[in-house]
């Protein structure tokens, strides 16, 4: 206690006060002096005993808040009457927990970054591996035709390669936040042709049939080159599950509470294990024969619900897959 500056400043203060008192005291009787003494000691002792026992209860506060920061899995401070370190106490126990959860967040955000960059590597090591094989072909290989073939091929996995660091780009930028969505009118029709426009050739040598029905004047809020590459994603994701000869139908429901786009193809629809896990970043499904990265739906979930929509995804109950992304009026 004497370590603190203030007791020890109290105590010369109390000591010269009680020192004058005891002459004034002994100045009128020796009743009045031994009186004066024996309040003195009492009111001292009292002191002592009331400051030691509230030093004790800080040090005790002070050790567990040592102890949590030194790593400490166990925290206790014990309960103290109503006062002052009974508040700083409860105050102190709440910032303790606060601070646990927020070390248990980061270490969940850790361990799910080196997981992240564990998928990446995986992704781009696939394609890489691919185009070397490619290349050492290309180099033993004099059949022209054959190296026609091989170059595209290359072609193809370099444009699946560019696609998926763009779409890893922008799936940082929208972790970091540092996208800013347009908020403007958007006319559904316009918004689903522009997103079909780059398809309509894979899906004419694929011979799949594309339905869109929308009605005319259907508006939505948003920033239409982030929906529109959103839908582009769900499009290419039915187009693969549709396969040859299928069938991609978009219709749009438009109400007094909200605006849906469902997109639906004629595929076989998704496992049941699956539907849990769809939007999932780098989940490809049970499926051993997938082709796709694990990245556009979970893009596509992004896009959309960062701008206050929904996005979900189910078996249609006539056969194949139905995307339903939903708007609150």
């Amino acid at each position: 206690m004497l370590r603190n500056r203030e007791f020890r400043q109290f105590t010369i203060l109390f000591s010269l006060i009680a020192a004058i008192n005891v002459t004034l005291g002994f100045a009128i009787n020796a009743a009045a002096g031994i009186l004066t003494i024996v309040s003195v000691i009492a009111f001292g002792t009292a002191f002592f005993v009331f400051t030691k026992s509230r030093y004790k209860r800080i040090s005790q506060i002070s050790d567990q808040i040592d102890c949590v920061l030194h790593n400490d899995d166990h925290l206790y401070i014990s309960e103290s009457d109503e006062g002052e370190l009974s508040i700083l106490q409860s105050e102190i126990t709440k910032m303790t927990m606060r601070i646990r959860e927020q070390n248990d967040a980061l270490k969940k955000e850790k361990k799910h970054l080196a997981d992240s960059l564990a998928d990446i590597a995986h992704q781009l090591r696939t394609p890489l591996t691919s185009v070397n094989l490619i290349l050492s072909l290309l180099t033993n290989n004099p059949e022209e035709n054959e190296r026609r073939a091989l170059i595209r091929e290359t072609e193809e996995l370099l444009v699946r390669m560019d696609w998926l660091i763009t779409s890893l780009l922008k799936l940082s930028r929208l972790d970091a936040g540092i996208v800013v969505f347009q908020c403007e009118k958007i006319d559904v029709n316009n918004l689903i042709c522009a997103a079909a426009r780059p398809l309509l050739i894979p899906m004419e040598l694929h011979h799949i049939d594309l339905q869109i029905n929308v009605s005319k004047g259907v508006v939505i809020q948003g920033d239409s080159g982030w929906l529109s590459e959103a839908i582009q994603n769900i499009l290419k994701n039915c187009m693969e599950s549709a396969g040859e000869n299928g069938k991609i139908e978009i219709i749009c429901t438009d109400n007094s509470l909200f605006t849906e786009i469902a997109i639906h193809d004629s595929g076989r629809g998704f496992e049941k294990e699956d539907l849990p896990c769809l939007f999932d970043r780098f989940y490809r499904g049970k499926n051993p024969n997938a082709t796709g990265y694990g990245i556009g739906l979970a893009l596509c979930k992004m896009i959309i619900t960062r701008q206050g929509g929904t996005i979900t995804a189910k078996n249609h109950r006539q056969g194949g897959a139905i995307f339903s992304i939903r708007f609150q009026k």
